[in-house]
């Protein structure tokens, strides 16, 4: 009784968990063209720092300058929050969407079901991979974002100790 309740409450997160990785691995290509355009723009208007839309810590601290630098720590953290959770979440949610779908798939072969089997392990497979490509993107992107908030926030610091 109590395993194929267990059972039946798993399936029934098979698609939820597979949209939401659809849509972290959809995510994940946005965050990286917009990175992308965040690098080119940085190159570029390395001498504009304060007007520019390419260095956003600065940006904020130029529209108030009594700012203190915990809130633009709070800031700049706030900016890497949606590439920080989904690089977190989408391995979790693939390995979710690997594990359900894997209890049928070896059913089907005890079975003698080989097809049900390999629509099982497809599923499995494809879904982690997803969620590994997405967190992949965001972690890199994350890390990068991390090192460019930090110089802003370095140069703020210099600029309100002179």
């Amino acid at each position: 009784m109590i395993d194929t309740t267990m059972y039946t409450v798993s399936q029934l997160f098979l698609t939820p968990t597979l949209v939401l990785i659809l849509l972290m691995f959809v995510y994940s290509f946005i965050a990286l063209g917009s990175f992308i355009y965040e690098g080119i723009s940085r190159r570029k208007n390395i001498m504009q720092l304060n007007t520019n839309g390419a260095y956003p810590i600065i940006r904020h601290y130029s529209i108030d300058k009594q700012i203190s630098m915990e809130k633009l720590e709070l800031f700049a953290f706030k900016k890497l929050e949606n590439v920080r959770n989904v690089s977190r979440i989408a391995p979790m949610m693939g390995l979710i969407a690997t594990l359900i779908p894997l209890g049928p798939a070896l059913k089907a072969l005890t079975d003698g079901n080989i097809q049900g089997m390999s629509d099982g392990l497809i599923l499995a497979f494809s879904g982690v991979t997803l969620g590994l490509i997405a967190a992949s993107l965001t972690y890199w992107i994350g890390n990068i974002k991390k090192r460019w908030y930090a110089d802003e926030l370095h140069i703020i610091e210099v600029a309100k100790a002179s």
